[in-house]
């Protein structure tokens, strides 16, 4: 039986920290424009703030998407599912933020994440911090039961090989516009 809850309670907030796997939805304000769902999942880049916020570490990708349209209007849907264990979907629905490296507040941001930020400092992104506005759970039982084999090592591997101008133009190239037209990053001051 789905739940609404008042904030992300400790119980919850214990069960969404061992999750492998989360994925972030996100749309422009045009009627026309496309709606964007992006899996996440490297350990330690999530974390609940408080009761009322969370956090994750944007690592520099493909797409620009997520940071377009936070930038845009804010809106954010995060869903973690549990793939063992008792069947369970929760949903944390928001309003989020973009703080970007060259933004006051972004080592702050940052120190949260320990290991998981230090070790891939030059390719985050932005860390996304999202006030929630709306907590809820559901049955999981059209989720299938799946065990983690190994997180993929490719990411981090691929972006250790990249010296800053590797992944400035990198960025330049993938990160200017979204799909839709909508401004991303630019590499010089990632805003």
């Amino acid at each position: 039986m789905a739940k609404v809850y008042d904030g992300i309670e400790a119980e919850l907030a214990r069960w969404i920290q061992q999750q492998p796997l989360f994925f972030v939805a996100t749309a422009p304000l045009a009627a026309d424009g496309r709606v964007n769902l992006s899996p996440k999942g490297e350990t330690g880049t999530f974390r609940v703030v408080d009761e009322h916020a969370f956090a994750y570490l944007d690592l520099i990708g493909s797409g620009i998407e997520t940071v377009a349209h936070l930038r845009e209007n804010g809106r954010i849907c995060v869903m973690f599912c549990s793939f063992a264990g008792k069947p369970t979907i929760v949903c944390l629905h928001g309003v989020g933020r973009t703080v970007l490296p060259d933004d006051p507040g972004f080592d702050e941001a940052l120190a949260g994440f320990g290991e998981a930020a230090a070790t891939r400092r030059t390719y985050i992104r932005s860390v996304i911090v999202v006030d929630v506005t709306r907590v809820s759970d559901s049955c999981g039982y059209g989720v299938p039961r799946m065990e983690l084999v190994e997180e993929r090592p490719t990411l981090d591997a691929v972006w250790r090989t990249r010296d800053e101008a590797r992944v400035a133009a990198y960025q330049a190239d993938k990160n200017g516009t979204s799909l839709d037209g909508l401004p991303g990053l630019t590499p010089a001051g990632r805003s």
